[in-house]
């Protein structure tokens, strides 16, 4: 995989799209910071929720404003509040942005599940894309709020949950095939009531759906849970539902060779 994920202390970037005070943020640094990575936050300085993999800016110059941070219970760990998309960070963060390169990136852990093939949506996904995408394997971490992901927080929320499997998927993920993308959800329970992981599909539309109403100048946009809260048995958002942790291996954007086009 180039730069392996192993033993050894490596050098790992937190990201997320909720922005650099989100709880789920804090955890996932201090989860890797504890487990003894050499961990670099760099983070969205607001919310950049649904940015997917855009790298768009609006800084002059193409320059990026680095605001350091301290974040809480993370004193001895660099922290960088940035006026841009995760995506973006990401790949400033693999071309040498904070240092050398990271070996890994983890994204998240995401307020809401990112499930279906509406991950192509979520910046927390298209941060973890764009790592794989530049040789860098990478974890997307999201959390479902309840029993769907609209509406107001259950209290507490156990980010934990998003976290508790990495120890054994991060050994998997060195052994996948570069570039490759973990992308795991669980549901808001504390660790030991987990009833386990599963590898699982996507689903063909993710937990909740975007509804649109057209009116006189304007079309407006909501979010409605799926019916039934499962969708097809199997997929990620199926096992979620039934309050399992999942997994789906995803790759970045590369051509297929199974399409074979005529000759001009």
């Amino acid at each position: 995989m180039g730069r392996g994920i192993g033993a050894a202390m490596v050098r790992v970037l937190v990201t997320n799209d909720d922005g650099i005070d989100a709880p789920g943020l804090h955890h996932l640094a201090r989860f890797a910071a504890e487990a003894g990575y050499e961990v670099t936050v760099a983070a969205p300085d607001r919310d950049a929720s649904g940015t997917s993999a855009s790298i768009a800016y609006p800084m002059p110059e193409g320059q990026l404003e680095l605001v350091r941070r301290q974040l809480p219970g993370l004193a001895e760990v660099p922290a960088y509040a940035i006026a841009g998309s995760p995506a973006l960070i990401t790949l400033v963060a693999v071309r040498g942005a904070f240092g050398d390169p990271p070996d890994l990136v983890l994204s998240g852990v995401n307020r809401g599940s990112n499930t279906g093939h509406a991950i192509l949506h979520s910046g927390t996904v298209g941060a973890a894309l764009t790592a794989a995408a530049n040789g860098c394997p990478a974890v997307a971490l999201s959390l479902r709020l309840g029993f769907t992901d609209v509406g107001s927080d259950p209290v507490p929320l156990h980010w934990a949950a998003a976290t508790h499997y990495l120890p054994v998927l991060l050994p998997a993920l060195r052994a996948a095939p570069a570039p490759v993308v973990f992308n795991v959800n669980a549901p808001s329970l504390s660790p030991e009531r987990l009833p386990g992981l599963r590898q699982a599909k996507l689903a063909a539309f993710g937990a909740v759906q975007t509804t649109v109403e057209t009116g006189d100048g304007f079309v407006r946009l909501a979010l409605e849970s799926v019916a039934g809260g499962g969708g097809e048995p199997g997929t990620d958002t199926d096992w979620l539902a039934r309050g399992y942790a999942t997994v789906s291996a995803v790759t970045p954007i590369f051509e297929t060779p199974d399409i074979h086009l005529p000759d001009h």
